[in-house]
């Protein structure tokens, strides 16, 4: 069964203090702890030179063991609790948001 990557792009308000936004990626990093299935996260601030950000400024990847964890996130409470500390930084709502999941053939 392969495993599933949940990748997160987000356009931060150009005004948000660097505190709030490691706080919301240690909420983040802390869902590992809480919801079975989480077998790894990594996020960050962009740093890419090709210039193709399309405006986001911050991005994170969740991999889950499987589509069933996948889907045990997707209504856990700690996972609410997480996409509030996000829209709460977003430039635009959620419209400063784009989400992809795909699975990972290795």
């Amino acid at each position: 069964m392969p495993r599933i990557k949940h990748a997160v792009f987000m356009r931060l308000k150009s005004d948000t203090p660097p505190a709030k936004i490691e706080q919301m990626f240690a909420v983040l990093r802390g869902l590992q702890a809480q919801i079975p299935g989480i077998e790894d996260f990594s996020g960050g601030a962009g740093c890419s030179v090709e210039g193709l950000e399309r405006g986001h400024t911050h991005a994170f990847v969740i991999t889950f063991a499987d589509l069933a964890a996948r889907d045990r996130y997707l209504p856990h409470p700690a996972h609410e609790v997480a996409k509030a500390a996000i829209i709460e930084l977003l430039d635009g709502g959620i419209d400063g948001v784009t989400v992809m999941d795909w699975e990972d053939r290795g």
